[in-house]
């Protein structure tokens, strides 16, 4: 079947995606693992089927709570799948939402994919399936999808990865760029990962034992702050060999995860289809920012093409769909990012041009090299709110933060320059410090001097050799950087000018490095400090046509209150101690037929510049559920501490149940900086 479905229908005229010929019926069912444990699926049917009829199933696979905090949001995905012809099907992992077992010690663990491969199994043998399963998702659903393609599963036909990455220590969230970082996200799970399943939400021993007892994720994540195996075991990057299924493929500009997209596009050795648009971590079809796009539309070319053998003619087009952004202002606001859509042939793109830009003495950025000197860059640990909590979102004016770092600007530009790619940073420099930390940030800054963050990267110094075997830095010795900016897309227009910022922090974005110290930037001369553009000419392979955004079915089952993220942030700067203060507060709540959740998140980073090493992340969430028969309250209750060689972790976990309190759990421990 597999060499029919590759090769049918190819001297026909192309297909038009399946169209909605059905209605949507819902299941919730067991699928039950070797052990005997029970997870639980809901599955989306096409409604109206003929007899015998049968349908390709589309797995996505998540911790995230299918009958409560996901429950609206599944059915503004799925049930598009099933008009068309698919069974959509929403599992949740053991041991959270409502499956059965133990939560497992960690994210992408070996029981999950084990879990994962018996889930394959048992959807390719249901009467109802045509016995191709396609696996898809965002973010983690897009994760364990590249990993599970990993291991072959026979029935597992293609994929669909939204907004995942093939590197997990570099790329994710624990360590961004190789430096630790402290997200709201992790907490939220280890909030999540202690709640029972709704809508009774359990408080026996056994269920409480399986889930409220079991270790936090962020603990073991802090225990691990280099490369290696624990982070190889569920990454791609380096054999993308084990893939051998197509795959699709879908980032955002303003998406922390987007690097994965040209990588897995130039080595993947199987069909590859790529979009990659404006927004930041959300389906495309609810872009944040816009302009939105019918994504589901063009899956569902991708799946009958490969699930249904149905030429849809997505081969013969360009495998790779660009959004061109244009400069823009500033601002967190923008509802919609100016530019346009454009094809091209997969990566790398042929014409594109590499050009130098040399920082020099009069930091300027020069397209030749000069003589050389030596510029002094201050360490200042709270440097950095403006560049946002991660390498997305769009972020405020950078011109307070490039006032704290090394700028090298350009001359106003002649003509238009856009830039496609990974832009690169070659950084002569040293430390009077065994460890620092270096981020370059590249910007457009217009004649008004506002300046917008376009991309960026950092690197930790001591993992300049090797992620994996750190080395201190020797103090003085100039050490030459490489640092790879994230993937972008721009068009600096005329008149403006190219930045480039050159800083040791970017606070609360990553950890500070626990030395108060400078250090020096050698510019000039033939080994120089230089940017590197990717450059491209006007060209490409014209102009995809995506449908705009399908309004979905109104689920009146459910209201929504509040959204967590993106929330409100404020930034406070203490003059006395020259201490920066951000603080993070989010909240949100969903009514349901049977009582309500509530949910309340604040988060507080805080570092003196005289102290990096007593650098501070502290948080309180709660979750409340409110039943008639009661009010159950989840709190976890965080705290991290450094100094200059110990992580200092305080986590707790509390139970409440009509205001008194019916179980605690604290871990509390001191974990040795790794070069971190």
């Amino acid at each position: 079947m597999a060499g029919a479905l590759q090769t049918s229908g190819r001297a026909s005229r192309p297909a038009a995606a399946s169209p909605p010929s059905y209605g949507v019926r819902t299941e919730r069912t067991w699928i039950p693992m070797e052990d005997g444990v029970r997870l639980a699926a809901t599955l989306f049917h096409p409604d109206g089927a003929q007899l015998g009829e049968r349908f390709p199933p589309l797995l996505e696979y998540l911790p995230y709570r299918k009958d409560d905090w996901f429950y609206r949001r599944d059915r503004d995905i799925h049930p598009y799948f099933a008009r068309r012809g698919y069974v959509g099907v929403r599992v949740d992992l053991r041991g959270t939402g409502s499956s059965e077992g133990t939560l497992p010690d960690r994210e992408y663990s070996e029981v999950e994919h084990a879990d994962g491969l018996r889930i394959i199994d048992w959807l390719c043998r249901q009467p109802w399936s045509n016995g191709n399963v396609g696996m898809f998702g965002i973010s983690w659903g897009g994760f364990n999808a590249i990993q599970v393609a990993m291991l072959r599963p026979k029935a597992l036909k293609a994929i669909l990865a939204i907004e995942a990455t093939d590197d997990l220590f570099h790329d994710d969230i624990h360590y961004v760029d190789g430096m630790m970082h402290v997200d709201e996200y992790e907490l939220a799970m280890d909030l999540d990962n202690g709640m029972t399943a709704s809508p009774e939400f359990p408080v026996d021993e056994a269920s409480l034992a399986a889930r409220f007892d079991r270790p936090p994720w962020k603990l073991l994540w802090l225990q691990h702050q280099r490369d290696g195996p624990f982070w190889r075991r569920g990454s791609l990057i380096g054999r993308y060999e084990a893939i051998r299924i197509p795959a699709f493929l879908i980032g955002g500009w303003l998406d922390g995860y987007r690097d994965s997209v040209p990588r897995m596009l130039e080595h993947l050795r199987g069909p590859v289809k790529a979009i990659v648009g404006p927004w930041n971590h959300s389906f495309p079809h609810d872009a944040v920012p816009g302009p939105a796009i019918e994504w589901r539309h063009e899956a569902v070319r991708w799946w009958d093409e490969w699930l249904k053998g149905r030429d849809t003619g997505v081969l013969e087009e360009p495998s790779l769909a660009v959004y061109v952004r244009r400069s823009h202002p500033p601002g967190p606001g923008l509802a919609t990012i100016p530019g346009a859509w454009r094809f091209e042939d997969g990566w790398p793109i042929a014409r594109i041009r590499l050009q130098e830009l040399f920082l020099t003495p009069d930091h300027a950025l020069s397209r030749v090299a000069s003589t050389q000197d030596v510029h002094e860059l201050p360490y200042v640990p709270s440097a950095g709110p403006e560049a946002g909590f991660w390498w997305g979102d769009l972020t405020v004016d950078q011109g307070p933060l490039d006032g704290q770092s090394l700028v090298y600007d350009s001359s106003p530009l002649e003509r238009d320059l856009e830039i496609l790619g990974m832009p690169e940073v070659v950084l002569r420099a040293s430390a009077r410090a065994p460890l620092a930390h270096w981020f370059v940030r590249l910007c457009d800054v217009a004649p008004d001097r506002r300046s917008t963050l376009v991309t960026g990267s950092g690197i930790n110094g001591a993992h300049r050799a090797s992620a994996t075997r750190p080395e201190a830095m020797r103090p003085g010795r100039v050490h030459s950087f490489r640092l790879e900016m994230h993937f972008t897309s721009w068009v600096f227009p005329k008149g403006h000018r190219i930045r480039l910022g050159v800083s040791n922090a970017l606070w609360p974005m990553i950890w500070p490095t626990p030395h108060p110290t400078s250090s020096s930037l050698h510019v000039g001369g033939s080994r120089a400090s230089r940017l590197v553009l990717p450059r491209i000419p006007r060209g490409g392979r014209g102009r995809p046509r995506f449908l705009p955004p399908e309004p979905g079915d109104p689920v009146t089952e459910v209201r929504t209150r509040g959204d967590a993220w993106p929330g409100r942030h404020r930034v406070t700067r203490d003059e006395a101690r020259k201490a920066s203060i951000v603080e993070w507060h989010g909240t949100s709540a969903t009514d349901f037929s049977w009582g309500a959740m509530e949910h309340e998140e604040k988060i507080v980073y805080e570092v003196e510049d005289a102290h990096p090493e007593a650098a501070s992340v502290s948080s309180v969430m709660r979750t409340t559920v409110r039943r008639p028969t009661g009010v159950l309250e989840w709190r976890g209750i965080f705290d991290l501490r450094s100094d200059a060689r110990t992580f200092h972790y305080r986590y707790t976990r509390e139970l409440w149940k009509d205001g008194s309190r019916l179980r605690v759990k604290t871990w509390d421990e001191g974990i040795p900086r790794d070069f971190q």
